[in-house]
């Protein structure tokens, strides 16, 4: 079906000051890879968070697989991870050997809690993944925080919607010991369609990582009398709480990295634009029914990455019928809680006692909200939306 307001894979288009950086990094940058560009984005990546390390990697997912190796799981371990989310929050951490305990989300704002992590705690739990769904940074995060840091486990922000919100200055990814980020096609800011970023607290995790992303490469320590004998560089296995990490390659590219670092001039805007639509939409769509419920969230917290809401009545699919065939507008449904799927499945992951999530995702809606969106496609989206309310 050809869509006249389609629901976009791609977030935002490029002004002229970050096409240049990427012309001057394509011929300038050499090497192509782990150079000035990746040292210069990663600092500056820092500086905007307020965190200490921060290392670029070729997407979120390498991001989340390499905190997972970080954590060095034994037998038995545990870790808890949000029913409600994308399939990459969770499988790292499967693959490095832990067993997933399925937390639920609050129906208000459609994230975990504090409340609904605690009742998945076990003596077994050695990490919790937490996810700034939708770009909404959890409420309790700093409760959170305090709570994994009293019991010895390892927290892990899932930052990959919601880069650049904060709860009282303080910006989502910076409260666990361990940050991750997206830059993928749909996101905030994109690097040409993939990238990430790993920021984690402490020094001993900052100072294997460059090893672990990039193939175990590292500098001799012993003094050699040429330059080629016996090689240009070493390669090692990086060492953590006395055991040995394998290497892995997941290095950004210098282009993506020269761009990543001009978008971080623009990304506070990108937010507050969408966060302005997004509340001209809620509003205009409550003065005239009740049957959409939103989360309304007017400050620097949500800096709505998508547009979703949950449809009274059981009229979900009735709304979205109408929406697609009658006024050509893409909305989708996101996200199917990963106890269900196949895969979660055949691991034997496939029980959860998660009632909100289920709730919410059986009537749930998202709304194509690009931010490149043209205004004339907005107004029609919200002109449509109002209509088909009032129909049904």
């Amino acid at each position: 079906m050809n869509f006249k307001i389609p629901f976009s894979g791609r977030a935002h288009k490029y002004v002229k000051e970050e096409q240049d950086a990427v012309l001057d990094a394509m011929n300038s940058a050499v090497p192509l890879t782990q150079g000035k560009y990746q040292e210069a984005f990663q600092k500056k990546f820092c500086e905007y968070l307020g965190c200490n390390y921060a290392f670029a990697v070729n997407n979120a997912t390498a991001a989340l697989e390499m905190a997972a190796q970080l954590c060095q799981f034994n037998d038995g371990d545990e870790f808890i991870c949000p029913a409600h989310t994308f399939t990459a929050s969770a499988y790292p951490f499967i693959k490095k050997g832990a067993k997933p305990v399925w937390a639920d989300i609050e129906l208000d704002t459609r994230v975990v809690s504090l409340e609904t992590i605690k009742k998945c705690v076990t003596p077994k739990t050695k990490a919790i993944v937490v996810v700034h769904l939708y770009g909404f940074i959890i409420p309790d995060i700093e409760e959170i925080a305090e709570f994994c840091k009293e019991h010895n486990i390892l927290l892990i922000e899932d930052v990959a919607q919601a880069m650049g919100t904060s709860i009282d200055g303080k910006k989502a990814g910076t409260f666990g010991d361990f940050g991750i980020f997206s830059f993928h096609s749909h996101k905030n800011i994109t690097t040409l369609g993939e990238g990430g970023m790993l920021v984690v607290k402490d020094k001993k995790y900052a100072d294997i990582i460059p090893m672990i992303r990039h193939n175990g490469h590292c500098g001799w320590t012993i003094e050699r009398e040429n330059y080629w004998t016996p090689a240009m560089g070493n390669v090692d296995l990086p060492e953590l709480n006395g055991k040995y990490l394998m290497p892995n390659n997941y290095c950004l590219g210098e282009v993506e990295c020269a761009l990543g670092a001009k978008l971080l001039d623009r990304l506070d805007t990108l937010n507050e634009e969408k966060r302005k639509r997004a509340l001209y939409f809620i509003d205009e769509v409550y003065k005239v029914s009740s049957l959409l419920k939103f989360h309304r969230v007017e400050d620097n917290r949500h800096n709505y990455h998508l547009l979703v809401a949950q449809v009274a009545e059981n009229k979900r699919d009735i709304f979205m019928k109408k929406m697609s065939e009658e006024k050509g507008v893409q909305c989708v449904v996101q996200y199917y809680p990963l106890n269900r799927y196949d895969l979660y499945k055949k691991l034997g992951f496939g029980e959860a006692n998660c009632p909100n999530t289920d709730l919410f995702f059986d009537n749930m809606v998202s709304f194509p909200f690009h931010h490149m969106m043209s205004d004339e496609d907005f107004e029609y989206l919200l002109k449509s939306t109002i209509e088909v309310l009032k129909e049904i």
